[in-house]
């Protein structure tokens, strides 16, 4: 199985090198990093190579690097039934770049994008409906990057005495922000077997 990924990732890199950059084959799956902007070009290749034949778009989803120049990495996971093979295309892209929808090629996409787009805030370019999909109306931020605080900016209540729903900014007391880490067993009447921590709180 890994000479037939190498195989076609090397007859992908063979045919497209204007997109792909670079592939690897690890634990039984073959990864392309790609170029965002020939992506659209790139995925109708893959959809209609007789060798590839991925015609299937399982997932899109992104990761979230800070620390790099090109912050997010956008992931894509394609099926091929017909010739029994997955795909993963890894595309680099800074905070402020557009990455074209994939919606002409895979109607599929349409949702995908738009909860990479709600999570992350990438953009993508080209999309019908690019609106929040999981978050609320008016919802501030992406939660999924890694600097956005896990205590969120608002809370959501509702007032019994206005009868509606009620947005606030979140506000904790002090000592919901102090964590001990400690095991939150500790102090009942039995230990559970191979909890460390509790063992190490005695004396």
């Amino acid at each position: 199985m890994t000479d037939a990924l190498k195989e076609l990732g090397e007859h992908i890199a063979a045919k497209r090198p204007d997109c792909v950059i670079g592939f690897a084959v690890e634990n039984g799956e073959l990864t392309m990093t790609v170029a965002p902007s020939n992506i659209v070009g790139f995925v109708e290749f893959l959809k209609t190579d007789t060798t590839c034949q991925f015609s299937t778009l399982v997932d899109i989803t992104g990761v979230d690097y800070p620390g790099r120049e090109r912050r997010f990495e956008i992931v894509y996971h394609f099926l091929s039934m017909y010739q029994n093979h997955r795909i993963r295309l890894k595309a680099a892209v800074r905070e402020d770049d557009m990455v074209p929808s994939l919606v002409d090629v895979h109607p599929s996409a349409n949702w995908f994008e738009r909860e990479v787009f709600d999570m992350f805030g990438v953009i993508f370019s080209g999309h019908p409906d690019l609106r929040r999909l999981l978050t609320d109306y008016g919802f501030r931020g992406y939660p999924l990057r890694k600097d956005f605080p896990t205590t969120g900016y608002t809370e959501v209540r509702y007032d019994e005495v206005e009868k509606r729903v009620v947005y606030e900014p979140v506000s904790l007391v002090q000592e919901y922000r102090q964590f001990d880490f400690m095991s939150p067993w500790e102090g009942a009447q039995y230990v559970i077997p191979g909890d460390e921590k509790a063992e190490g709180s005695k004396g």
